[in-house]
């Protein structure tokens, strides 16, 4: 029988499909997997013959509630209703994903899930830490999740006490958890990347080193294995009507905001102004993401969804927001990139594009104008030194393997893995072989 393998992953689309690049790694090894995730991704997973776990409901109708849009603005004042949801959906995803991991051999997690880790002792298997931007503290730059400039090693380092103060917020459901739902004693360490003993977790980074070079001055356990791209499954081609818009002229830029829907209404009315000034064409991703897809003019194009492996093929430069996903879809695909940055790890992916050459500085979406974005449009198109990075680093990024490389290491940790239970004897035998 193969071993199985539970992945645990709450988020948008974003933190959800580096995870079915690895599933499909790890099936093709030869190991049952089961992914859970929220409840929107359920007919994709399932459509790449994956089993799945529906381990929150719809978390688009939660990003779309007016507390989440109104925190990025002021989030003192909204903060508390939105963690008090936060909260509600962690605990959710930890009962759920506790069912999910029953017969697991191994149990894969993110920042998000890691109530997991109480699952993995609960069930005395191991728990691999999975991330997918740079989290482990470090003094070559500052936590990445919070867009702060470099302060030199001793208080970048301080910076990532951050994290704690964000482990205490999923820290609060968990020990109620680990007593009533696994029969387990309070935690006696914290942390997202260590074990209740204080132990270091095997953390797996899903980037390229080229994009963000692993920091000197992290643990062994933290591996930067390359990204985990998600090829199309479904063969996808333009229809007739983006056929028909693709020779009308020259290739397009594309433009779009991933799964953040915030202000669809500035965001195209920007837009639109930036193409009559710039006087190019681009397409534009309505999906998800803050884009209202009515009423364009003939040189803007709305696609409601299109594989970006497949989609960038056909366009000359990419605008977005800097997601960890789509910043490695653009540059696998050799395009140059304007990044426009609205929380979390965006500015950082962001600065990383523009530190390797590959487009212009990010600018945030709330200091975005039509100015701003139609300069952008056009060095895109006529910066040739943008262009010709951007090859560079897709050349050196197709020969990575990231999800092989994944794999590797995920085995290595369940062929080393000593059970608690087979200690427990051991320690006990070595006491009674002694007396």
């Amino acid at each position: 029988m193969s071993k199985r393998i539970a992945i645990s992953t709450i988020g948008t689309r974003g933190d959800v499909q580096p995870y079915l690049a690895l599933a499909l790694e790890l099936r093709s090894k030869g190991y049952s997997v089961v992914l859970g995730a929220p409840a929107d991704f359920e007919a994709e997973v399932m459509g790449l013959g994956l089993e799945f776990h529906a381990i929150v409901g719809n978390i688009r109708s939660f990003l779309r509630q007016s507390n989440f849009e109104n925190s990025m603005d002021n989030f003192l004042i909204n903060a508390p209703a939105l963690l008090q949801q936060g909260q509600k959906i962690v605990e959710e995803a930890a009962r759920n994903s506790w069912k999910m991991a029953q017969g697991a051999d191994a149990i894969i997690l993110n920042i998000n899930t890691s109530f997991a880790i109480d699952i993995a002792e609960a069930l005395d298997i191991p728990a691999i830490m999975t991330a997918l931007q740079p989290l482990n503290s470090t003094g070559e730059f500052p936590i990445c999740n919070y867009d702060v400039p470099d302060m030199g090693r001793a208080l970048n380092w301080l910076s990532h006490a951050a994290t704690s103060v964000q482990q205490a917020y999923y820290d609060f459901p968990r020990n109620r958890l680990r007593r009533d739902l696994m029969g387990l004693e309070a935690r006696k360490s914290g942390g997202f990347f260590k074990d209740t003993h204080g132990k270091n977790l095997v953390t797996l980074y899903a980037y390229s080193p080229l994009v963000s070079p692993r920091p000197r001055d992290w643990p062994k356990t933290a591996i930067v294995t390359g990204y985990w791209p998600l090829r199309d499954q479904t063969n996808w081609e333009p229809d007739e009507a983006f056929e028909a818009f693709l020779e009308a002229g020259e290739p397009p830029i594309y433009v779009g905001f991933g799964s953040m829907p915030f202000g669809a209404q500035r965001n195209t009315e920007i837009l639109k102004e930036a193409v009559k000034i710039w006087g190019g064409r681009v397409v534009v991703a309505s999906g998800w993401g803050g884009m209202n897809a009515e009423n364009l003019s003939k040189d803007i194009y709305a696609i409601a969804k299109a594989p970006h492996d497949k989609l960038f093929d056909y366009v000359k430069g990419v605008v977005h927001h800097g997601g960890a996903g789509t910043t490695a879809a653009g540059l696998y695909a050799g395009k140059p990139t304007f990044v426009v940055p609205q929380a979390i790890d965006q500015p950082y992916w962001g600065k990383r594009v523009h530190a390797l050459g590959c487009g212009p500085e990010p600018v945030p979406l709330k200091k975005l104008t039509p100015r701003i974005l139609a300069k952008a449009l056009y060095d895109l198109s006529n910066n040739a030194s943008y262009a010709e990075e951007a090859l560079n680093v897709a050349s050196s990024l197709t020969q990575e393997n990231g999800p092989a490389k994944a794999a590797l290491h995920i085995e290595r940790v369940m062929n080393n893995f000593v059970p608690q239970a087979h200690k427990v004897t051991h320690n006990d035998n070595s006491a009674k072989s002694g007396s």
